[in-house]
């Protein structure tokens, strides 16, 4: 997965200060700086719980009227950046359950990689490794970055459970570290890694399908 660094203000409580000065004083300035560095990032996170993008632009105005209204009762135990982005995630799961849009609990549970595919856990050296490794992509750089593949794995990461989407997306698209995304979802480490693992696997086996498919045609 590509993963881009966070830019803008947003790189720890001290560089929060005077933006929050701003914010509170009702600088327009302040309130441009905010929108213009995190807005993007808002958006697709939005984009892992919603159908369209004009739903997930509805999420982010509902956002921005709550962190706006909520500013003085921020308590500045986490970064500005995170519960931006903690206000985005709770506003995207309320829309996604009034569209019905709630994933069963069940397909959390289900198994991302064929059991097959790995060793017994008595294997004397290896209990649970790869019994063979996974298929290795020979196509060239280039195939990786056309449009099909991109396509194929934009779908992929839509057609995830929405748990894993989300932290997919803070972890691999928006860069975020395990530690800030864990507050932000409010997870636990092991949860969050465990979303991860499955999120990466879901989307590389729709790769590796892919990719098989246009090795033999």
């Amino acid at each position: 997965m590509h993963s881009s660094k966070p830019s803008g203000p947003f790189h720890g409580h001290g560089d929060d200060d005077a933006l929050i000065r701003g914010l509170q004083k009702g600088d327009e300035r302040a309130f441009n700086e905010l929108v213009e560095s995190c807005s993007g990032m808002m958006l697709r996170l939005a984009l892992s719980h919603v159908e369209s993008r004009a739903v997930a632009e509805e999420v982010v105005q509902d956002a921005w009227l709550t962190v706006l209204r909520s500013l003085d009762r921020f308590e500045r135990r986490s970064s500005l950046r995170t519960w931006v982005l903690g206000i985005v995630v709770n506003c995207a799961r309320s829309r996604a359950r009034r569209e019905r849009r709630a994933v069963p609990l069940s397909s959390e549970s289900e198994p991302v990689v064929d059991p097959a595919r790995f060793l017994p856990p008595n294997h004397p050296r290896w209990p649970h490794h790869w019994a063979a490794e996974p298929t290795q992509w020979r196509t060239p750089e280039a195939e990786l970055l056309a449009g099909e593949t991109r396509k194929v794995m934009r779908e992929a990461i839509e057609a995830l459970p929405s748990a894993q989407r989300e932290v997919l997306v803070l972890r691999d698209i928006e860069g975020l570290p395990a530690a800030e995304v864990c507050n932000i979802l409010a997870l636990t480490d092991t949860h969050q890694r465990v979303l991860l693992h499955r999120a990466r696997s879901r989307v590389r086996h729709a790769l590796e399908r892919y990719l098989a498919a246009t090795e033999t045609t």
